[in-house]
């Protein structure tokens, strides 16, 4: 709508992609504000809680009764933002809303199986959740590849020239990329804020590389790869906004969980940023804290099938200190720490080429 009224109505100031960014930002910020509340007594009143694991530390069994599937709030306010304020003909934005339509989808139907089961274990299937994960991240990854006919090339940080081009397995890749970070995600999200912030940060990084991707001159100045995706820039600036209108909520104690419809979206959406930013590699830095709860689990796993023991107490790692009785407050501030220390580093590499 915006890009619509500088068109027509040669409004220029509404053509720049840092104003419509800030408007996405504000009107998704004070939509979700202005939302969440009423899903929160709405969701009071219908008993639709975050049913807590039984295996989960003690202190959880008190937050049985907040609401849960906060998400869907956010991510529709993402979405209404971001179809006010994109080009709505450029390939990648639209790219951005269909990962964003589809994993909010999946965790929808997960949300709602264990609210209506009243059981945390309840939700989808193991498999059919990765099965329809894998359909979704396919389809995303075939859109981009050959709607929008993205580049394959591979590459590396402190690198100018890319690595290879993977061709046919940019799709294996991408897919692979985009399923890890939405699991990743979901298995941080288990503290009041621990993976909203971690997410707003890692966005801000991924807005600031997609929009110098995008810019010719810029890009070029810091022999960074040039495509036309700038417009998604204004996509996570709206997720931005929701994100801290859903924090003004969701920080300690929680009135809201995000639930997997959150989780699981945001997860993806990164993993997209990453791809048509060609930052595959550098994600693991940007989403340090992400990736270090996921090993956390895959060394656990891996330890107990392997030797019959346990590398930590509990598993994802918050859990680990919480069971070392480090107060939840203490756990979530270091970890803030830790990402946004990691994504200074990941914007620090762009120079160094």
């Amino acid at each position: 709508m915006l890009y619509w009224l500088h068109e027509f109505l040669d409004i220029n100031l509404l053509g720049y992609i840092t104003i419509r960014a800030g408007v996405a930002f504000f009107i998704a910020l004070l939509l979700t504000l202005y939302l969440l509340p009423k899903f929160i007594r709405w969701a009071q009143r219908t008993s639709s809680v975050q049913p807590i694991n039984e295996w989960a530390p003690e202190s959880h069994q008190a937050k049985a009764s907040t609401p849960t599937m906060g998400g869907v709030v956010f991510i529709g306010a993402t979405i209404f933002a971001s179809l006010l304020t994109i080009k709505l003909s450029n390939a990648y934005a639209l790219g951005a809303l269909l990962t964003l339509a589809l994993f909010s989808l999946i965790g929808f139907q997960d949300d709602y199986a264990k609210i209506r089961k009243n059981e945390n274990l309840a939700g989808l299937k193991a498999r059919t959740k990765l099965l329809l994960q894998i359909i979704s991240a396919l389809i995303v990854a075939c859109f981009i590849c050959f709607f929008a006919d993205f580049n394959t090339d591979l590459y590396i940080p402190f690198v100018k020239n890319p690595l290879l081009d993977m061709g046919s397995f940019a799709i294996i890749l991408w897919v692979l990329v985009i399923i890890a970070t939405s699991n990743a995600v979901n298995l941080t999200d288990g503290l009041d804020g621990l993976a909203t912030v971690p997410s707003i940060v890692a966005l801000t990084t991924f807005s600031i590389i997609i929009y110098i991707t995008g810019n010719v001159k810029i890009s070029s100045y810091l022999l960074m790869p040039n495509f036309e995706v700038s417009e998604v820039a204004i996509i996570a600036s709206a997720l931005i906004g929701a994100l801290t209108g859903f924090l003004w909520h969701n920080c300690h104690p929680a009135e809201v969980f995000m639930g997997d419809s959150g989780s699981l979206t945001i997860g993806a959406f990164l993993g997209y940023l990453a791809i048509i930013s060609k930052s595959e590699i550098l994600l693991l830095l940007i989403g340090s804290i992400f990736v270090i709860e996921t090993l956390s689990v895959i060394l656990q796993v891996g330890s107990y099938k392997l030797r019959n023991k346990r590398v930590f107490l509990m598993a994802p790692i918050h859990h680990h200190f919480e069971m070392k009785n480090w107060a939840e407050n203490k756990i979530i501030v270091r970890f803030w720490i830790i990402a946004i220390l990691s994504n200074i580093i990941a914007l620090i590499t762009l120079k160094i080429r």
